[in-house]
């Protein structure tokens, strides 16, 4: 199973759910590394991920190969993230046949309506909650 996480900026959020993945012990899954810059792959590589890839063509192919795609709610809004989500990354994302796990994080001017204002910390709880739920559904 292929768990791609994607991020920018300097890849905190993509190193905090790397690092609960790899918590969870699962030798089945690979986790792919896709980093809007260099600096957000290079963080989320030392967090732990098997592998991983920079840029606009590495989110719009590896979005088709992921059975799972985790990341901040931005990955799927064009233009997103400072500019560095590009329309054709938000696409491929959202059209993308894989199980998308989106953090509501609202610093792209996108709020959830009905969700609460949640710690980074309780969201990642309930990542770590519904990735084990999802991943032994697939195995």
């Amino acid at each position: 199973m292929i768990i791609a996480v994607i991020d920018g900026k300097g890849g905190g959020i993509g190193c905090q759910i790397i690092e609960r993945l790899k918590s969870l012990q699962i030798n089945d899954i690979e986790i792919i590394a896709l980093g809007t810059n260099s600096q957000a792959t290079s963080n989320m590589l030392k967090a732990g991920a098997a592998d991983g890839a920079t840029g606009e063509n590495a989110v719009v192919t590896m979005s088709h190969r992921a059975d799972i795609i985790i990341g901040p709610l931005a990955i799927i809004a064009a233009n997103s993230m400072m500019g560095e989500i590009t329309p054709r990354m938000a696409e491929a994302v959202s059209s993308s046949s894989a199980r998308k796990m989106l953090l509501p994080v609202s610093k792209c001017n996108i709020d959830v309506i009905g969700v609460g204002n949640y710690q980074l910390k309780a969201l990642f709880n309930d990542l770590t909650e519904t990735l084990k739920k999802n991943i032994k559904d697939r195995i």
